[in-house]
């Protein structure tokens, strides 16, 4: 048995964008591990550039994973230490590492994480939505079934949803959004610390209208953020309180069109069921 101490491997966060936010802590770790696991060597090959390291690298991504375990396993036993690092942000946070990472804990390793950027972090820091309790489900099914469907079965959730999504299904993602979840707040992080970083706030139908407005906005890569259900323990209440206005908004004149429309926005929901329920008021008068 070898005397030699086994190496670590270091979970490295690196830059969403802009390269000035890798921390001095990870371009030093960097520049001393033996070996980098990297999702694209290519592309972690530019930021080594960047950095002025040379460091050997070989790939891990999402088809090669499981059979790089030993491999890497073996560097660690022979007391080498290893970096692994994604195209961007934080590894295992929609990225490959997950597999590596479960391996060599089981295998008693020692797994170091070295932090910093991360898209959804990043965004929701910034939103204006509710931190305290965030379910972050990464990236929601290509297909549309699968999409509303996904999207339905989280529609009671009380914390802010979040979700990555790709500019080509962003379009269809916020209709599947204003379809099931209603008026309720979304917030679009776009292009987070690169030069065009915009925030976007609104009901999904009112940002599906900015985006054909202006079509740049539907460029770059998205964090999807949306308000949570109302607390359960409201509901009654909040019955109570959808009857009132209701009734109010019919008794004024309003017709039933546009008070779907001020109920949606006000109480959250979707037009059309508020529409259905107003109907259903009318008629009964």
């Amino acid at each position: 048995m070898s005397d030699t101490p086994a190496g670590s491997l270091y979970v490295v966060a690196t830059p969403i964008g802009n390269l000035d936010d890798l921390s001095p802590r990870a371009a030093r770790v960097l520049g001393e591990v033996a070996v980098i696991a990297a999702e694209d060597t290519r592309h972690s090959g530019r930021l080594l550039r960047h950095l002025g390291l040379s460091r050997p690298m070989l790939s891990l991504h999402e088809h090669n994973e499981a059979a790089r375990v030993d491999q890497l396993d073996a560097r660690l036993v022979a007391g080498q230490d290893v970096a692994l690092v994604s195209d961007a942000g934080t590894p295992l946070i929609s990225d490959p590492g997950f597999v590596l990472v479960r391996e060599l804990r089981a295998r008693g390793r020692r797994i170091v994480p070295v932090p910093g950027p991360c898209a959804l972090v990043a965004a929701l820091s910034a939103a204006g939505l509710p931190t305290d309790r965030f379910l972050f489900q990464g990236f929601l099914p290509a297909k549309g079934g699968a999409r509303r469907e996904r999207l339905e079965a989280l529609a009671a959730r009380e914390e802010t949803l979040v979700f990555y999504e790709s500019p080509h299904r962003i379009r269809d993602t916020l209709a599947d959004l204003a379809t099931t979840l209603g008026e309720r707040r979304v917030v679009l992080a776009r292009e987070l610390t690169k030069a065009f970083e915009t925030f976007l706030d609104g009901s999904a139908d009112e940002l599906l209208a900015r985006m054909e407005e202006d079509s740049d906005q539907a460029r770059g890569e998205f964090v999807v953020m949306v308000a949570g259900a109302a607390p359960r323990g409201d509901a009654e209440s909040s019955a109570v309180e959808a009857d009132v206005l209701l009734s109010a908004l019919l008794a004024e004149g309003v017709g039933v069109k546009q008070a779907a429309a001020v109920a949606a926005r006000v109480l959250g929901g979707a037009k059309k069921v508020w529409y259905g329920r107003l109907q259903a008021l009318k008629d009964g008068h």
